[in-house]
């Protein structure tokens, strides 16, 4: 495996860190700016509009462009954001920095990705997505916790400049690591792959992957006030109940990735069921400390257990679209990332209180689980997208099984196979 890809994955672990670890820093920066929790909430929301929109628009526009000067101008503009985030004296630049920093974080995503698999041969592509997608599981484990950590004892900036740093670091790495990747000499057929989007199974598969990542979004983006105002834990503990979550998550995803292939909609609807159930359990037992620091842990496992399938699922039925369909899944998880806050924030605003945000999560993942439930029916039915035959939908669970988590945290996965470029890959 090229040390390049080592280096990409270092990229994507300063990725992460930023768009995950303000669940662990809302409070202060709350304090600090004078805004409430749920408008300090939102700043998790402005990362996932910027992924949102930059995923499908930076995968498209960067198709012509030199990989190595693409993936230095975005991790550039990314550390930048970091900088400008550390440095904001208003929640209005803060917000902006957020943005900002997400469309770098979609773009080098996608570039990323085509170039850890033009790096390997053919049979080593899904294992360069595995150690890129690594560094999104380091960051939920490490760099989310050590955040809060930060947060707790040298103030929520200085977890910017910590990321700041890591990008600082990536950014040398690409620079002498990276070689020149040449263009592919066939360039995909955008109008042609526009026309997934006439597939009411595409549609449900956005529906359903924006629900189920939003509901557990919704919950785990007020985790941090929802230990200490609610379950009565110190501030000290945050950082390890989300490093708790991050281990769930990077067991979940091995369990889900090994499982996605043969029995894609039995993941489906096990995890998001568990996640709903969850869900529940945690607005009952908010106050207990044992109980909310348990499904924390089940709460990442259920989630991350479900990615790869919701990965896997939607190249079935968009498959004859590899340059948008990772970016599509991509735009989805962070719908729901944007989505989840918000709902969370405004249950809150309500004075429903912290543990109203798990209540509102497990509606959201109901209604996936109804969203699931329909599109089997239409698989049933014979309505099974535009994704192409069974072998190759096995083929493509198989290459998320060796890659994936979420986003989610999210949206992870999805965003290393959005490689835009290499259509015969498996994991485009």
């Amino acid at each position: 495996m090229p040390l390049a890809v080592y280096v990409l994955g270092l990229s994507v672990f300063a990725l992460g860190t930023s768009e995950f670890m303000l669940s662990g820093l809302l409070p202060p920066i709350a304090d600090d700016m004078n805004v409430s929790i749920p408008q300090a909430g939102l700043l998790i929301s402005a990362f996932a509009i910027g992924m949102v929109v930059g995923a499908p628009l930076l995968a498209v526009a960067t198709l012509r462009l030199p990989r190595r000067t693409t993936l230095v101008a975005l991790i550039s503009v990314f550390g930048l954001g970091q900088i400008a985030g550390a440095l904001a004296p208003t929640y209005e630049i803060l917000f902006a920095s957020r943005v900002v920093s997400a469309l770098a974080c979609a773009g080098f995503w996608a570039v990323g990705a085509a170039v850890a698999i033009a790096m390997v041969p053919v049979n080593q592509r899904a294992r360069a997505m595995a150690v890129m997608i690594g560094g999104l599981s380091v960051a939920n484990v490490l760099g989310v916790p050590l955040g809060a950590f930060l947060g707790e004892h040298l103030g929520w900036r200085s977890a910017f400049w910590a990321v700041g740093a890591a990008s600082a670091v990536a950014l040398v790495g690409v620079v002498t690591r990276i070689p020149h990747i040449p263009l592919p000499e066939k360039k995909p057929e955008l109008k042609r792959e526009l026309t997934i989007y006439r597939d009411r199974q595409v549609w449900l598969a956005i529906v359903i992957t924006a629900l189920a990542a939003g509901g557990v979004f919704c919950a785990f983006s007020y985790l941090a006030p929802l230990l200490t105002d609610v379950a009565g834990l110190g501030s000290g503990w945050v950082p390890w109940i989300l490093g708790l979550f991050g281990v769930g998550a990077l067991i979940g995803t091995m369990i889900g990735g090994r499982v996605a292939d043969a029995h894609l909609f039995g993941v489906l609807l096990s995890g998001i069921t568990a996640s709903t159930v969850f869900l529940v359990a945690l607005a009952l037992f908010a106050s207990g400390q044992v109980a909310v620091v348990a499904l924390s842990f089940l709460l990442g496992l259920s989630a991350f257990f479900t990615a790869p399938a919701l990965n896997a699922r939607m190249f079935n039925v968009a498959g004859a679209a590899p340059t948008l369909a990772g970016a599509t899944t991509t735009a989805a998880f962070n719908l729901g990332n944007t989505s989840g806050p918000w709902l969370g924030g405004t249950v809150i605003d309500l004075d429903f209180g912290f543990a109203s945000t798990a209540w509102a999560g497990a509606a959201m993942t109901a209604l996936a689980l109804a969203a699931v439930g329909v599109a089997l029916r239409l698989q049933r039915g014979g309505e099974g997208g535009t994704g192409g035959s069974r072998s190759r939908s096995r083929l493509i669970a198989k290459s998320a099984a060796a890659g994936g988590t979420q986003s989610t945290a999210a949206g992870s996965t999805t965003r290393a196979s959005g490689a835009p470029s290499v259509q015969d890959s498996p994991t485009a």
